[in-house]
């Protein structure tokens, strides 16, 4: 049997996917300078510079029925490109590539080429059908984008002040230290101009307040969360915890039973909340106190912490979706 009857067994063989196959779905594969598509089951293809004119002209000539249009996280090359068939109206999903990496070599699809990733993406919209989220407006890409270099100054930073330590020349001290004073007046700067964001923005406003009532909860947490995670209280904690990769997922087969494990999830969300979670366990009784009962259970620090992680996710989640402040979700808990 080869690749592409593979394929078609496997796509038959999903719920529903008789209907998903006779649907149009578009798979796009985005580079620097070209995106390629493929329109399944048409398998009408399209190669288009991705400058602002050529794709708008490109999503004009697309059909209008198109039901679902898939494309991979690029690291910001996919904004004008999801912007583009957004504007017709069609539904987009931008998804993580590994699923669409790993779901090829289920299909034997291991050769790699644009083209070919281009319908493959959209051989994985025809089977999986992803969710598709509406895109973020032009001040929340905004205040991504600036919380996005935040981060980019402060990593920067630390490389420099750790330079600065090493550092033995008088002269390439100085120039270190010249470059620190910069960066830090740059993060002055980007935090002047998000903390304005926010206080134009009366919801940002009120959801940071309130995300700032958890003990461990400061300015940078809430921040990345208001960017990162505005499904927040609109989800179960289940799925809030799966979302963010903090969800143990069991591994087991007949008798033999593995260990627990988190995987996947929205990585800049963990790292902040790890920092979160370790001034929780001293400013934050709930916290510290649950963490100490795991540890006490001979559970390993980065369980223990993980947890600790989750139950904060969970809480504010909480908080979020019946609009109260960490004290009165605890007291009613």
């Amino acid at each position: 049997m080869n690749a592409v009857k593979q394929t078609e067994v496997v796509v038959n063989a999903a719920p529903g996917a008789e209907k998903n196959q006779t649907s149009l779905v578009l798979g796009i594969d985005v580079s620097k300078e070209w995106i390629d598509a493929c329109l399944l089951p048409s398998e009408q293809t399209w190669h288009v510079a991705t400058d602002d004119a050529s794709l708008k002209n490109w999503a004009k000539e697309l059909p209008d029925d198109i039901t679902l249009v898939v494309m991979e996280a690029t690291g910001g090359l996919e904004t004008p490109v999801a912007a583009a068939v957004a504007e017709r109206g069609f539904p987009v999903a931008v998804v993580n590539p590994r699923p669409v990496r790993d779901f090829a070599k289920a299909l034997n699809l291991l050769a790699k080429t644009d083209k070919l990733d281009a319908r493959v993406i959209a051989l994985f919209a025809q089977a999986i059908r992803p969710e598709a989220r509406p895109l973020p407006d032009e001040k929340q890409q905004e205040f991504n984008e600036l919380l996005a270099r935040r981060r980019q100054l402060v990593e920067m930073l630390a490389s420099e002040k750790n330079r600065e330590k090493q550092a033995r020349c008088k002269k390439v001290k100085a120039s270190v230290q010249a470059s620190i004073a910069w960066l830090q007046s740059q993060i002055k700067d980007v935090d002047r101009e998000l903390t304005e964001l926010i206080h134009a923005n009366p919801v940002w406003h009120e959801r940071e307040k309130l995300l700032r009532t958890m003990p461990g909860v400061g300015e940078g947490t809430a921040r990345t969360l208001l960017a990162e995670l505005s499904e927040l209280g609109q989800l179960t904690r289940r799925e809030v915890a799966a979302l963010v990769g903090l969800a143990p997922f069991v591994h087991q087969s007949g008798k033999w039973r593995g260990k627990s494990f988190c995987t996947g999830g929205r990585r800049a969300i963990r790292r902040i909340l790890f920092m979160a979670a370790t001034t929780a366990r001293q400013h934050n009784p709930v916290i510290q106190a649950f963490y100490e009962r795991l540890r006490a259970q001979q559970k390993p620090y980065k369980v223990a912490m993980a947890a600790c992680m989750r139950k904060m996710l969970v809480t504010l989640n909480t908080m979020v979706k019946n609009n109260e402040p960490w004290q009165l979700v605890q007291k009613n808990a």
